[in-house]
Formats: C-alpha cells, sequence, structure tokens
C-alpha cells in the first residue's frame, strides 16, 4: 500500500428530514387534529483514529465524505429515523486542520471528532398545535447538514526517529535491525518516504521511523525535508546518523547542521533525548577517533557486518523505556470551534444578501409554498433584526433581498406586535 500522509476532504453532513403536515381522519371524529410526525436528524461525519489504518490513501483517493440524511416524517405521528453518522477512520497521529487553525489531534486509538454536525429533523404540524392553534398548516423542512474541508496531516507514531543526512544509511540500518524492507540504493534520497520498522529487545519492542534524508534547508521546504520534518515530532527519542564512509562530508559538520534544521523547525526538538551513531565503521574506522572526541558516548556500527548493532539495541530500548517511564501518557486534543453567529447585510448586485447561520436556517427550514409557514418566517426574521439591520443599510420598499438559495420582496413590518417571535 502506498504511504500517503497528507488529504484534503470535503466533509458533508446529512441533512435533517422534514416534518409532515398530517391531519387525523376517522368515521365520526370530523376534528381530528393534527398528526403530522417530525423528521429525523441528519448523521454526522466523525474522524475515529485505528491503528488497523496506516495511510491516508483512501481519503486522498476519494475527498469527498457524505453522512445519511434523515428521513421524513409522516402521519400518524410517525417520526422520521435518524441518519446514520458516517463514522471514517484514520491512523493514529492525524491531525485536523479546517483553514490552517488545528481542530483535532487523533494521537490515540479510539480518538475521535465530529467534523460535520448532522441538521436537525424538522417538526410536523403535531408538534405547533397548541391551545389557540389547533389545526397547524405548517411544518418544518430538514435543517441542512454541515459541509467544510479539512486538510488532514498523519505525524507518524514512532518511539526512535533517526535523522541523517541522504545516503547516510538509514534505511539500511532499519532493515538490519527490523523487519521493515525499504528501498536501499547507492544515489541520494532512495527513501521518498518514512519507513517504519518494530525492534525486538528483550520482552519489550519499540518502533523505529526511517525519516528521508535531510538537507540543509530542509526547515525551508528545500528537499524532502519540511515534509518529513513534521514526523519527527511525535519521536520521543531521536537519533542523528552521521556517516564514516563519506569522504566528502565532515561527519561533525553533519551533526551541526541537521541540530540546526531540528532548532529552525521546531526549537523543542533539541532538549529531545538523543543519540549519535556513527554508521558504516567497517569502511571508515580511521574517522572514528574524531567522532568520540566530540561525543564519548556515540555508537558506531556497521549494518553491513553486524558490528555494534546489539549495543544500539540495548541502548535505544533501555532509552525507550526510561522516556516511557517519565512521559505522560500521550493525550489527544479536540477544539471546540465556537463560530460566529452575527448577521450582516451588503449589496449584490441589485439586490441586498443577508448573510448569518440563523436567518440561513430559518429560510431553508421554511416550505415557501406555505403561507402559513412563510409568516412565521417572517416575524423570526423581524425577531433576529434582519429587517432592522436592513433598513438602516439603506434598503427600502420593493427591494430584492436574498437569504440562501430564496429570494424576497422587502415589505418593512409597520406594526411591532409582529416581531413577537413565535419559534
Amino acid at each position: 500500500m502506498k504511504f500517503v500522509d497528507e488529504a484534503k476532504i470535503n466533509v458533508a453532513a446529512g441533512a435533517g428530514g422534514n416534518g409532515a403536515v398530517a391531519w387525523h381522519r376517522e368515521p365520526y371524529k370530523p376534528q381530528g387534529g393534527p398528526i403530522g410526525g417530525d423528521g429525523g436528524d441528519g448523521g454526522s461525519v466523525i474522524l475515529r483514529a485505528d491503528p488497523s489504518v496506516g495511510t491516508l490513501l483512501e481519503l486522498r483517493d476519494h475527498p469527498h465524505v457524505k453522512a445519511e440524511r434523515g428521513g421524513h416524517g409522516e402521519g400518524k405521528k410517525r417520526h422520521g429515523s435518524s441518519g446514520h453518522d458516517r463514522i471514517v477512520l484514520v491512523p493514529p497521529g492525524t491531525v485536523v486542520f479546517e483553514d490552517d487553525v488545528l481542530i483535532a489531534d487523533l494521537a490515540n486509538p479510539g480518538d475521535q471528532v465530529v467534523t460535520a454536525r448532522g441538521g436537525r429533523g424538522g417538526r410536523g404540524n403535531a408538534s405547533f398545535a397548541t391551545s389557540t392553534r389547533r389545526a397547524p398548516t405548517l411544518a418544518e423542512k430538514g435543517e441542512p447538514g454541515e459541509e467544510r474541508w479539512l486538510r488532514l496531516e498523519l505525524r507518524l507514531l514512532a518511539d526512535v526517529a533517526l535523522v541523517g543526512f541522504p545516503n547516510a544509511g538509514k534505511s539500511t540500518l532499519i532493515s538490519r535491525i527490523s523487519a521493515a524492507k525499504p528501498k536501499i540504493a547507492d544515489y541520494p534520497f532512495t527513501t521518498l518516504v518514512p519507513n517504519l520498522g518494530v525492534v525486538g529487545t528483550g520482552d519489550s519492542t519499540f518502533v523505529v521511523a526511517d525519516i528521508p534524508g535531510l538537507i540543509p534547508g530542509a526547515s525551508e521546504g528545500r528537499g524532502l525535508g519540511y515534509q518529513f520534518l513534521r514526523h519527527i515530532r511525535r519521536a520521543a527519542v531521536l537519533v542523528y546518523l552521521v556517516d564514516l564512509a563519506a569522504m566528502d562530508r565532515d561527519p561533525i559538520g553533519d551533526l551541526d547542521a541537521l541540530r540546526a534544521e531540528l532548532e529552525m523547525f521546531d526549537s523543542d526538538l533539541l532538549r529531545r533525548p538523543h543519540l549519535v551513531v556513527a554508521s558504516k565503521v567497517d569502511a571508515g574506522r580511521e574517522r572514528l577517533d574524531d567522532v568520540l572526541a566530540r561525543w564519548p558516548d556515540a555508537v558506531a556500527v556497521s549494518a553491513v557486518t553486524g558490528e555494534g548493532i546489539d549495543e544500539l539495541v540495548r541502548t535505544l530500548g533501555a532509552m525507550v523505556a526510561d522516556t516511557r517511564e517519565q512521559a505522560p501518557s500521550r493525550a489527544g486534543y479536540v477544539r471546540t470551534v465556537v463560530r460566529p453567529d452575527t448577521i450582516d447585510v451588503r449589496r449584490e448586485d441589485d439586490a441586498w444578501r443577508v448573510t448569518g447561520t440563523r436567518p440561513e436556517r430559518a429560510v431553508a427550514m421554511t416550505d415557501l409554498d406555505n403561507d402559513e409557514a412563510v409568516l412565521r418566517m417572517q416575524r423570526r426574521l423581524i425577531a433576529m433584526g434582519v429587517e432592522r439591520l436592513l433598513q438602516a443599510t439603506g434598503a427600502v420598499a420593493g427591494d430584492e433581498v436574498r437569504i440562501g438559495d430564496a429570494a424576497f420582496e422587502f415589505e418593512p413590518e409597520q406594526s411591532s406586535e409582529v416581531a413577537r417571535d413565535e419559534s
């Protein structure tokens, strides 16, 4: 399966079902009354972290995600069924953005976030019956479900991240200490996607991530660095891999350059537990003393001969165990987004455009072919202050007013008693 760690998706919740207008008709009961049932609520779109999923490939290829709408109400006060939620499984470590604002971090299996809420079902005429309004002829249409575009990023959850320049030996090393089978070749940027490997030590295991090679300027987007640097943020332990066999490179300078790139990307990374590993010692042993003089705790390894591999695994296992004991359990994050509920009026061509969640919802849930429903909608809009805003902006009687997909002729109400909200 191809590894994909970014996806842009459109989530659309289900609309609510329409309420029904129905009457109780039975012999010898000429005034049976209203019995129209309510519509069911629409389903929501939920993202849930699940370890059975390892990539965002499915969402990238199928970016439109829709939930089921609610069923319509029927006579005899039969309510419509609620639409089923659409649960979308994503890999643990997925973060969710809307307009570059982080709204959720699904770090652990089972973490979930409702990304689009289903619309409320419309009320049938039975719900509008009162002691003074015995035979209401109106019913609400279902409320539209929420819809928005989201950007998903996968940040791998690994205990150890191998960081180094291209051809430093990361892929060969991870293939030696785990069962991972990354692509290995003698040219730069062989690794184009992160590779994960599970390493066993004693009775425990830990996960190692092979991060694609970095180059100077990676934190500014050069090479493949910026695209994959975010995966390093999840790792508890960092391994700086320097190449002893490359005569055209300076191991000490390489490490300084790597740390500088990490600092520019996220300064907190420099405070992570880390280990310097000198790779390819079998081909560059004469340079090992210089490395040990600078970093006495460095581990020299050769993935080809196996030298130092057991020591490296033991050292990393101890570091991971110590980090797990000290670090608190990883917590997911879900942000409650409070969306603005203001009402705005602006000029649009030769008409006035009214925008706002409340007036748009009131119009969308109104049966515009029903006079009683339209009168109720007008009263609700007046109570919201829509008429006052239109007059303050310069609207006069006869002007066209657009709300949502509907257009009306502006007729200011003179009586303040009509401004009573009967919702």
